[in-house]
């Protein structure tokens, strides 16, 4: 058993990391708090651009070729990433939204906002033998969409809880830390993309790394300003409750609303998919750029942290349940 657990947990190492730099944060707050000897601004902006730099060299755009015209199938999975699930949030804040800690209701609207991650959700509609094809073109879409849409749709709902982002500043952030890079790692493709490709396992490893440090960094302002003495172990069940139910009622409506439209079965994997992922890479980059110092942000980027989790254990047993289905006859 221990022997087991040993090897689980070498294959979840970025579980384990996320727990780690959690711990860290309570241990530490000091140095990797705002005005901190890490001088986590600086080392957050320089890595941000450095990671998306490192996306736009890894986005084969003429693979998402195949893909574009499948309409139906693009508007189902963009309807469900930024319209349904901020209906969801709406819900959750008019039903429990006044015994909610702020903070931890403005990361559950955060959650709601944020793009369809591309790397996982193009790996389970794969091994579900779903439309690759068109999961790549939704996930890549839904990232470049969330530069825009993301701070829309979080400045436009927190402001019903009587919170507010700028919404001019944030989608300067998000174009210059975000898009400008995707954009130079395009144009470089050409002379480095066969290196990138060469590499691809170690650069995927430095973005999971890099996570890890922001995670640590957000987590020791909000260890400063008293999460884990403010509150208590029934805060993570409350987040971990909440976003196994909003992936429960995705998954259950984007199945429902694809087999209604009459959707292949590759097509239906890819909406299910893609319609329900939401991205930790992208997400707590975007969340140092759109929240900054605030000293909640521990608790913003919890419900997106604990999501994360359930989205790649439910959904990996759901891609070996279509997985095994049977082929159709050949003619």
């Amino acid at each position: 058993m221990p022997l087991r657990l040993v090897k689980r947990l070498a294959r979840d190492w970025f579980l384990v990391g996320m727990i780690s730099a959690v711990v860290l944060a309570v241990l530490f707050p000091d140095f990797g708090s705002t005005g901190g000897a890490m001088h986590a601004d600086v080392v957050a902006n320089a890595g941000i651009f450095l990671v998306f730099l490192l996306y736009g060299l890894g986005l084969p755009l003429a693979n998402l070729k195949a893909g574009i015209l499948q309409w139906r199938l693009h508007v189902v999975v963009q309807t469900f990433t930024f319209g349904v699930f901020p209906l969801l949030w709406l819900l959750l804040n008019l039903i429990a939204g006044r015994w909610l800690p702020p903070d931890l209701l403005l990361g559950f609207l955060y959650l709601c906002a944020v793009p369809s991650t591309i790397s996982s959700s193009v790996a389970m509609t794969g091994l579900a033998r779903g439309n690759v094809a068109a999961a790549i073109f939704n996930a890549s879409l839904s990232s470049l969409l969330g530069v825009v849409l993301t701070p829309l749709i979080v400045s436009l709902l927190a402001s019903t809880t009587g919170q507010s982002i700028p919404l001019g500043e944030a989608i300067r952030k998000l174009a210059t830390l975000l898009l400008l890079p995707l954009v130079i790692g395009q144009l470089l493709r050409p002379l480095l993309g066969a290196w990138f490709a060469r590499y691809r396992r170690y650069t995927n490893s430095f973005d999971r790394l890099f996570i890890l440090v922001l995670v640590y960094a957000s987590f020791c302002d909000s260890v400063k300003a008293g999460l884990f003495t403010n509150y208590g172990g029934g805060i993570l069940a409350v987040t971990l409750g909440g976003a196994a139910l909003f992936l429960t009622i995705v998954l259950v409506l984007s199945t429902l609303v694809t087999r209604r439209a009459g959707f292949v079965k590759e097509d239906e994997i890819a909406a299910v998919f893609c319609g329900s992922k939401k991205t930790l890479a992208s997400g707590v980059p975007m969340a140092r750029l759109l929240f900054g110092a605030h000293p909640g942000l521990g608790l913003i980027v919890l419900p997106l942290m604990f999501y994360h989790q359930l989205q790649l254990l439910v959904c990996s047993a759901l891609a070996e349940r279509y997985a095994s289905r049977a082929s159709p006859p050949t003619s």
